[in-house]
């Protein structure tokens, strides 16, 4: 279906879902452009979560009674819909984490330390975030391989010569972010998941910014892993997902151990329960689970293919914006099928933490910094960026008041 055939949001009424978009500072009303950080979540989520804290609050997989059998149930019942959500085999192939960086910690503890050996290559991209980076960087370390990196061009985009140069068959990981929290760039996962594959490497996507606001298929990507966090698709904070491929999961030693991952136990030593509990060993994130289940009910029950539309037209309305004011620096590809919905920028003579504490004053929540991804910040020649990131509930409206607070920034700094 193309954009022009999408039905558009009725975007008022799906923010009288979000009660904290009503607050007010100073008497100015929030207006929230924060979302690559996290997003807000609606009524029916925290609903849900409140249900299962009121009606059924119990733990999983270890009672008899009839409150834990519910919760057993409901949590069970979570991972199926995660897997239908992204169409992943079933329950077996999706893990339940604390976020996207223990879901790339997993991959890396579990197989990158037994596998890894020196001279083996793990391939990452320039524009990896530190969940990925840091955590490959550490792990090379300790197995004697080497990490090295697909370059980003000019424009905000992976060079994909140099990918095919890299991943040759001393490469045994590839690693990329699906859409960058940084240059919004959706990079081409899939052709990066046939060249590893064609290697014999593992492929491993960070798809934070990208499950939230498109349509994903991780059968159709054909990556082995696959990870992202609840807390950035309007459910709770506290939960992640690792989609793995089931015999790369079963193969996989478990690297957090405790109650619940065991099958059996003696004083000698242990054997490990079925999939997905192998990997989810003390008490799980249950009421969370319920949340994430309830996240994903309200974004199908709007549409991927509207949530992207959305996030896209109100994203390429902001790049608009913020390059006709002359003095703005915006780092990424121009608007168009390879960029997602946020931009990051920079105005002359105005620092990036500076920018977004005046933003503060006219009650518009953006992030400065780095987001998580130094060497690019690095590579780009900048300390930081200034980031307005969007989701279903935001407006053109919103992205005329942000603008405008930069006449604010200016007069200071001039």
């Amino acid at each position: 279906m193309s954009q022009q055939n999408i039905e558009p949001l009725d975007v008022a009424a799906i923010r009288d879902e979000f009660p904290i978009l009503e607050r007010e500072f100073d008497g100015q009303q929030v207006v929230y452009l924060d979302n690559a950080a996290t997003t807000q979540t609606p009524d029916a989520v925290v609903d849900a979560m409140s249900d299962y804290y009121r009606r059924y609050n119990s733990n999983v997989h270890r009672g008899i009674h009839h409150l834990s059998q519910e919760a057993s149930i409901a949590y069970e019942e979570a991972h199926d819909r995660v897997a239908d959500f992204i169409n992943a085999d079933g329950r077996e192939e999706i893990i339940f984490t604390k976020n996207t960086t223990e879901s790339e910690n997993l991959i890396a503890y579990s197989w990158g330390l037994n596998e890894l050996e020196p001279g083996d290559r793990v391939v990452l991209t320039e524009m990896e975030h530190h969940a990925s980076l840091v955590t490959w960087q550490q792990v090379a370390k300790q197995t004697g391989a080497d990490v090295e990196y697909i370059r980003v061009d000019d424009d905000g985009r992976l060079d994909m010569d140099h990918a095919r140069e890299l991943i040759d068959d001393d490469a045994a990981i590839v690693s990329a972010v699906h859409v960058s929290n940084t240059l919004g760039t959706v990079n081409p996962v899939s052709e990066l998941a046939d060249l590893a594959r064609e290697h014999g490497a593992l492929s491993i996507i960070d798809g934070a910014q990208a499950v939230p606001n498109r349509p994903v298929d991780v059968s159709e990507i054909g990556a082995d892993f696959y990870a992202f966090s609840g807390h950035k698709m309007a459910g709770p904070t506290g939960i992640g997902v690792l989609y793995g491929k089931q015999e790369l999961l079963e193969e996989m030693e478990p690297y957090l151990y405790g109650g619940g991952m065991i099958r059996k136990v003696t004083f000698d030593e242990s054997t490990w329960g079925d999939l997905p509990w192998k990997f989810e060993p003390g008490t799980p994130p249950i009421a969370e689970a319920v949340g994430l289940e309830a996240a994903i009910d309200w974004l199908e029950e709007i549409g991927m293919d509207r949530i992207q539309a959305h996030e896209e037209e109100i994203a390429r309305y902001a790049y608009e914006q913020l390059a006709a004011e002359g003095d703005v620096e915006i780092y990424g590809p121009e608007p168009g099928p390879d960029r997602g919905g946020l931009v990051s920028f920079n105005v002359d003579g105005v620092h990036a933490h500076d920018l977004a504490s005046i933003m503060n004053d006219h009650t518009v929540a953006v992030r400065a910094g780095d987001h998580c991804t130094q060497p690019l910040h690095d590579k780009l020649g900048v300390p930081a960026s200034t980031r307005a990131s969007f989701y279903v509930y935001n407006t053109r409206e919103e992205v005329d008041a942000m603008v405008e607070a930069l006449d604010d920034a200016r007069q200071l700094f001039s």
